[in-house]
């Protein structure tokens, strides 16, 4: 009987050391003194199976395979192991990223050769970037001294144009048409015939500059980027003028100095614009009228019912508020819930009236699970009589409208008390 029981559970243990697919006894058929040793090794099989599915894992670089259980003791250093290759793949990406301050101090040799290459990339990194800054030198030094000579020997749409310094004759164009006749309206090109709108200016050039860029425009919403060079021609001193058509440069730069100075949420413009206005009202002295809003309740908007909500609140405040005023108004976004009117020709007076009917309006939205409102201050800004700098302004607006904030507050509890009073009936 010992031995039998014996042999059952040596066969047991060897199937569990060596084999892949482990086989099972019937471990309800040893005697008593035996099956508890049988469980035992059952347990040890989970544990070996855990350990060999988590050591392949580690050893193809998977980290995010499932973890052994926390009891099982063969797994100890595999899990320490993990946990230093789930650190130093994030140091790794560190290093992609830039961060070469990254070091590895827990891997033994390999903590060496890592430390040694990051050292080495830095290293070939900042060579790179020198390098790089010193083409970038070279690149300018040669494009300001031969910018003409690369026009000319590049086949483009640009003019490239010389003109005789003495007789201020077009001498060279490269649109030159074979065998055209001059034409007598200044704004054609008499060498070649074609438009040339600014052609005055291009005659007339004189400067003594070695190099020259100036933008003229043709009156017509087409915009021109001129290099000048003054340059001998044919032994006679002449100038080199190279005109490229800058009109869609000029167009994505003013789309992008409208979306500079305006608010993304909401299309009105932002404190950015907001301060570069007000500094060119007060250098000028102009009167206006300055109102200061502050959204109320958008902050609780935001927690309990989200800033998509939020979002929709501070739009509808917007749209509100525009109804009363004029589409020339300054409206402008300068904080989270803070917001600033500039009025022309208009008295303090109808700026509170219509501020205090937008502000009802608003207040009388009842299709949300929240209350509507905002609070607002109303200054003059006395044109060449103002003394005060734009941030004392401010200050002082601010203080009006949390006057107006304290008056909204008491208006919102008895709201919420005859809300509650209702809801309690």
């Amino acid at each position: 009987m010992e031995n039998r029981n014996c042999q059952i559970l040596f066969e047991y243990l060897k199937s569990i050391l060596y084999d892949s697919q482990i086989e099972r006894p019937d471990l309800a058929s040893l005697d008593s003194p035996y099956e508890r040793l049988g469980q035992g090794l059952k347990t040890l099989q989970k544990w070996v199976e855990e350990m060999r599915a988590y050591s392949a894992d580690l050893s193809k670089g998977y980290l995010s395979g499932i973890s052994p259980s926390e009891d099982n003791p063969l797994c100890m250093n595999l899990k320490n192991l993990h946990a230093s290759l789930n650190h130093l793949t994030w140091q790794a990406k560190q290093v992609a990223e830039g961060d070469y301050s990254q070091k590895v101090s827990y891997l033994g040799e390999f903590s060496e050769a890592f430390n040694i290459m990051i050292t080495q990339l830095k290293e070939r990194e900042d060579q790179l970037k020198a390098e790089k800054a010193e083409i970038e030198k070279q690149a300018e030094v040669l494009n300001s001294y031969n910018e003409l000579l690369l026009e000319l020997t590049r086949k483009q749409r640009e003019w490239i144009i010389i003109v005789d310094a003495a007789t201020r004759k077009i001498v060279y164009c490269n649109k030159r048409i074979s065998g055209c006749e001059e034409v007598n309206d200044k704004e054609y090109c008499r060498t070649c015939g074609s438009r040339l709108p600014f052609v005055d200016e291009i005659l007339c050039w004189g400067e003594k500059e070695q190099l020259h860029a100036w933008e003229v425009d043709d009156g017509d919403c087409h915009y021109y980027r001129v290099t000048t060079f003054p340059l001998e021609w044919k032994k006679r001193k002449a100038y080199a003028h190279i005109l490229m058509d800058i009109t869609d440069e000029k167009m994505e730069a003013r789309s992008l100095q409208d979306k500079a100075y305006h608010d993304a949420l909401t299309g009105i413009y932002n404190r950015v614009y907001f301060d570069e206005y007000m500094e060119r009202v007060l250098r000028d002295g102009k009167n206006v009228v300055l109102g200061y809003l502050d959204l109320d309740c958008l902050k609780t908007v935001n927690d309990k019912f989200g800033h998509g909500e939020g979002d929709e609140y501070i739009r509808r405040f917007i749209s509100t508020v525009q109804r009363y005023f004029r589409t020339t108004d300054i409206f402008a976004r300068i904080g989270g819930d803070e917001f600033c009117l500039i009025l022309n020709n208009i008295t303090k007076k109808v700026a509170e009236e219509k501020l205090t009917a937008a502000m009802v309006e608003f207040q009388g939205y009842r299709d949300r699970k929240y209350t509507h409102g905002f609070s607002f201050g109303v200054t003059e800004v006395c044109g060449r009589g103002e003394r005060r700098t734009l941030t004392e302004i401010i200050n002082q607006v601010d203080l009006a409208m949390y006057e107006c904030k304290r008056r909204n507050k008491e208006l919102y509890k008895r709201q919420q008390e005859a809300t509650d009073e209702n809801l309690g009936n």
